[in-house]
């Protein structure tokens, strides 16, 4: 299957806003929260987003089944709403994701944040060169795990540090 990865356009918002909300059903369904702010944001916040982040989309048959966004802030660059189409989930298409958005912001830190109990996607992220550096309570049931890399990370084994993936054994 071919899948391009590309910048969203404020066109997007709608198709990305539904891939959001039946990505995120697993996490509310780990915490037992159906309120979780992924779940619950408007379409006019995605479309204010456009604004002030970059957004990316994977696309495959002529719709978005991944996406990802990002924005400079504070000196670093914060990684946020890592999304992929459930029926396309573990074909790497978060891992080209993340490495598309950290070729656009070349040599910066980047930090994002994920649920304590998301076991998949911190592997994916530790996977990424991620490290985690805090948490933050947020409801009985959940806790936020704050994770950086530094510009100074080496990339994960098999990436090229130009967001390509190398074809070795």
């Amino acid at each position: 299957m071919n899948i391009a990865i590309e910048p969203a356009s404020v066109e997007d918002a709608a198709e990305i806003l539904e891939l959001q909300r039946r990505a995120y059903r697993s996490e509310a369904e780990i915490y037992g929260d159906d309120t979780i702010k992924p779940l619950t944001q408007t379409l006019d916040s995605v479309r204010e987003q456009f604004a002030t982040q970059l957004f990316l989309k994977a696309a495959a048959r002529g719709r978005i089944i991944g996406s990802v966004r990002a924005c400079r802030r504070d000196g670093r660059v914060e990684i946020g709403k890592l999304i992929v189409d459930p029926e396309y989930q573990g074909r790497g298409i978060g891992t080209r994701l993340m490495q598309e958005i950290e070729s656009r912001f070349a040599g910066e830190t980047f930090v994002l944040f994920t649920g304590h109990k998301s076991e998949r996607n911190l592997r994916l992220y530790r996977k990424l060169g991620y490290a985690p550096f805090g948490e933050k309570q947020v409801s009985a049931n959940l806790r936020l795990v704050y994770l950086r890399k530094d510009r100074s990370a080496s990339p994960v084994d098999g990436a090229r540090p130009d967001g390509g993936q190398s074809h070795g054994p």
